[in-house]
């Protein structure tokens, strides 16, 4: 009998030392809605409008409310200024069977390069791109050397070189999708993500 009263105080104790959980759906930079489902004990509900929130008591009992924007940013200013900024993706393109960048690319270059440098405790994923001209094994080391063109430029800015990966994918995932032996200067790029 001891052992059950000390079972259910114990039970009884975590349940009051649940936390309460809220979950709020914030809309992406664009203005892009996902969706969430949240889900306590057989109770769930979808989230899908922006500022659209659930609760989940101590109790692990569900609701669902909404706000606009001013009131979430308002109720969670401290929150949502400690978030990492969003991850920023960009591309460049080269030359045919080179690691050098077209005109154009290098034109841009120079603005992306400031961004991601700017970015505090940014780290970089650059993946290089070819298309299909050529036997795999040489686009694979085409891409590689297109990824450690970027790389080689964002060090040469001051960039940490330990916060910057660079990653040859060949002719593997094309962004435009064509035969084989098929020059398309949109495949051959470099793609950088930075978070």
């Amino acid at each position: 009998m001891k052992l059950r009263l000390a079972s259910c105080a114990v039970a009884c104790l975590a349940a009051a030392c649940t936390t309460p959980t809220r979950v709020v759906l914030l809309p992406d930079d664009d203005g892009h809605v996902g969706k969430v489902v949240v889900a306590a004990g057989q109770d769930k509900t979808t989230l899908d409008r922006a500022y659209a929130s659930a609760d989940v008591n101590r109790a692990g009992q569900l609701s669902a409310d909404s706000a606009d924007r001013e009131a979430v940013q308002r109720r969670f200013a401290a929150a949502i200024s400690a978030l990492p900024p969003r991850p920023q993706a960009h591309r460049v393109f080269f030359e045919l069977d080179s690691d050098t960048m077209t005109a154009a690319s290098r034109s841009e270059a120079r603005a992306i390069w400031t961004q991601i440098v700017a970015r505090p405790g940014a780290e970089v994923l650059v993946v290089g791109h070819t298309d299909t001209m050529g036997p795999r094994e040489h686009n694979d080391r085409l891409s590689l050397a297109r990824a450690q063109a970027v790389r080689a430029q964002l060090v040469d800015l001051g960039f940490d070189p330990a916060r910057v990966r660079a990653a040859g994918r060949g002719e593997r995932e094309l962004l435009v999708t064509t035969p084989d032996e098929t020059p398309e200067p949109r495949n051959r790029r470099a793609e950088i993500i930075v978070r």
